[in-house]
């Protein structure tokens, strides 16, 4: 049986399955090198280490969603292209995608060493840390390790951009296999040179960003290699003879809004840096670093749910292509249920062992202590942001990406900041960790809204506006 009978005629639930449980292990294995990271940090490098790199997350997110923008923006236009046979355009494409990814990454660095007053000698970046002092409230020595991790990690966002470019374009091709082995290889990489440079040669906060800069140079490298090696249109040759310039607003257009996720997430963090800068006192570099663990834990929580969500949209696209709307609502209700599960699981353990998170990280007892007093009431009603993601998903995969905006971008820019600011000011830093519940409540009521306005009972196609059973 062919992939594509298959996906109209296997029993759903034994589609999703294997379907979902590649790409899981790869966002998994990816994610992992988070927790390691900060592990290392916090067993060696100290929570101070752990601290700094809290303290300066929305900056680097903003660096991950400038990433995303450009590298989403060239995969949506080039897998059209390549579809429809248009390779000279395809490669005009992503050589322009490398320029505009060249050229963010040094503007990005370049307005980093103005905003910090670094001067960049020999690839070191060097003198007045004035931007993580104010991330770091102050703290001269959780700044100066937020001010090195920053600068290595931003002069560096030419190579991630570029990296993030080959691996997209190997998805537009279909190369998947190699793509997820260029992923395995970067989080393998780099949990390899962290161990040698944080615990081996304790370097630090500086050995984890060089050896994230190590990895995906590796990895970029190896990249293309194997794209010079490949018979494909998008040679190495192609890139060089073509113009890289061009196309730039709509490589950005298509990919904003997966940006805006990435920015969200950034913006929702800086409010809740800037929050506990206003309540928290002498103990603003214990509470910001439990912060910090937490919103690695909880993105590692986040990455099986994704990976569901994601085959749930291959499954669902594949029959609603077909016409086969009995069978999408059917995979629809499966992942709804399968999310529901899996994220009451997750608040389960959250809530029960936060107690004894902490201490696997760091050997302070006061981090240890702020993270299960700060994880328990933002978990509280973590189940209900599962089947809110896989509807937004959904939504998104039946082409309606308003619907999909409104589940995914309310939370961050539109409920989350004045509940997070108000609450601080009524109830100081203990009030500021009840604002992600009540958000998921109130996103959930929007959840109910759109689902009681689209459904209808006894017809085939949810929120289609017509649908024929199969």
């Amino acid at each position: 049986m062919s992939h594509a009978t298959r996906c109209l005629t296997a029993p759903v639930g034994a589609l999703l399955t294997p379907t979902a449980a590649p790409i899981i292990l790869v966002m998994v294995l990816s994610g992992s090198l988070n927790l390691v990271d900060v592990l290392f940090l916090g067993r060696v490098a100290g929570p101070g280490a752990v601290a700094a790199v809290s303290a300066i997350f929305p900056l680097t997110a903003a660096c991950i969603a400038m990433s995303a923008m450009v590298g989403s923006g060239m995969a949506s236009l080039l897998a059209r292209r390549l579809g429809a046979g248009a390779t000279d355009d395809a490669r005009a494409l992503f050589a322009s995608a490398h320029g505009l990814a060249l050229t963010l990454g040094l503007t990005l660095a370049l307005t980093l060493a103005l905003t910090l007053g670094l001067a960049l000698i020999a690839g070191v970046a060097l003198a007045g840390p004035a931007l993580t002092l104010a991330a770091a409230d102050g703290d001269p020595a959780v700044a100066a390790m937020a001010h090195r991790y920053l600068s290595i990690t931003i002069g560096a966002a030419p190579v991630m951009f570029w990296l993030g470019l080959q691996v997209d374009a190997l998805r537009s091709e279909g190369r998947a296999p190699l793509m997820a082995g260029l992923g395995v290889l970067v989080t393998l990489a780099n949990i390899a040179f962290n161990y040698v440079l944080i615990v081996r040669l304790d370097m630090g906060v500086a050995g984890s960003a060089w050896g994230t800069v190590a990895a995906q140079a590796l990895a970029l490298g190896l990249g293309l290699l194997a794209r010079g090696r490949m018979d494909t249109p998008l040679s190495l040759a192609a890139i060089v003879a073509h113009r890289w310039w061009g196309g730039w607003p709509r490589i950005l257009a298509l990919g904003a809004p997966l940006s805006l996720s990435f920015l969200g997430i950034a913006l929702v963090a800086s409010v809740i840096i800037m929050a506990l800068q206003q309540t928290a006192g002498p103990d603003y570099v214990p509470k910001v670093a439990a912060y910090g663990l937490i919103t690695r834990l909880i993105g590692f929580a986040f990455l099986p749910l994704m990976g569901l969500a994601q085959a749930m949209q291959a499954v669902v696209g594949n029959n609603l292509g077909a016409g086969l709307t009995t069978r999408s609502d059917r995979a629809l209700a499966l992942t709804l249920l399968a999310a529901l599960v899996y994220c009451c699981t997750v608040q389960a353990g959250f809530m029960i062992f936060a107690p004894r998170i902490g201490a696997v990280f760091v050997d302070d007892p006061a981090i240890a202590r702020d993270l299960a007093a700060i994880l328990r009431p933002m978990v509280l009603l973590y189940a209900l942001s599962g089947p809110t993601l896989v509807l937004a998903l959904y939504f998104q995969s039946v082409g309606q990406p308003g619907r999909a905006a409104l589940l995914t971008l309310s939370k961050p820019y539109v409920l989350q900041p004045p509940l997070i600011l108000g609450l601080a000011a009524l109830s100081g830093d203990r009030g500021i960790w009840f604002a992600s519940p009540i958000s998921e409540a109130l996103l959930a009521l929007v959840t109910l809204v759109i689902w009681s306005r689209v459904r209808r009972p006894g017809q085939a196609g949810f929120g289609l506006a017509g649908g024929a059973g199969a």
